[in-house]
């Protein structure tokens, strides 16, 4: 998913100019699990996912400007080792920023459904729970706090996979359902919308109002 740093800076602008307030991921989690308030009208959170480099390299300076909260949905196995990726220590200059948080985003990114269909119900229950557990533990190690929160890979969730991720600890997971989330969504699935790049001005005002149209339903 590639949005261009010129149109990120746009659909940010657009965000400020027309009522929306960027809030951390973890204040609507809060709200969800009874521990803060209700977020305002027309909140919205921002989410990367993976650990792509062109977030160190282009989002970064756009976001530290206005010390927009962000959180980073991470899988392991890719820092330090693809060129796509971030290395270990850029990430960690990333999480000192207190407007940053990092979180499991499993630790490959498999395709569960492709994975489900390949192995043994035994060999499946385990490569998931690895997935969500190693991941889990090798963030905390890094980086000396609770990983509490896990965005499903390409989205795919079940009610098995829901099950799995509260029994390795997770409070809260988050799924790509393409809607804004409300107060009745199940925690291990919250959607969230995937924007592109040609999502600009009119075109982003009319995303984000389906968004929410579509939560109400």
């Amino acid at each position: 998913m590639t949005v261009t740093p010129a149109h990120f800076k746009e659909q940010l602008d657009f965000l400020s100019k027309n009522g929306y307030t960027v809030i951390p991921l973890a204040a609507f989690v809060a709200w969800r699990l009874g521990k803060g308030p209700a977020p305002a009208a027309h909140s919205v959170v921002l989410t990367f996912d993976d650990g792509n480099l062109s977030f160190y390299q282009e989002a970064r300076p756009i976001l530290e400007k206005q010390r927009l909260p962000v959180t980073l949905f991470i899988y392991p196995s890719c820092i330090s080792n693809a060129s796509w990726a971030m290395t270990w220590n850029q990430l960690a200059e990333l999480a000192e920023q207190p407007w940053v948080s990092i979180e499991s985003h499993t630790y490959w990114h498999p395709n569960f459904k492709q994975d489900a269909k390949k192995r043994s119900a035994a060999d499946y229950k385990a490569f998931v729970d690895m997935q969500l557990r190693k991941s889990k533990a090798k963030l905390e190690e890094r980086f000396k706090r609770p990983i509490d929160l896990l965005a499903w890979p390409f989205g795919i969730y079940d009610a098995a996979l829901l099950t799995r991720a509260r029994a390795a600890g997770y409070e809260a997971a988050f799924s790509i359902d393409g809607r804004a989330a409300s107060g009745s969504d199940n925690m291990m699935a919250l959607p969230r919308c995937l924007v592109m790049d040609e999502d600009v001005g009119a075109r982003f005002g009319r995303f984000l109002e389906s968004a929410i149209l579509r939560a109400k339903k």
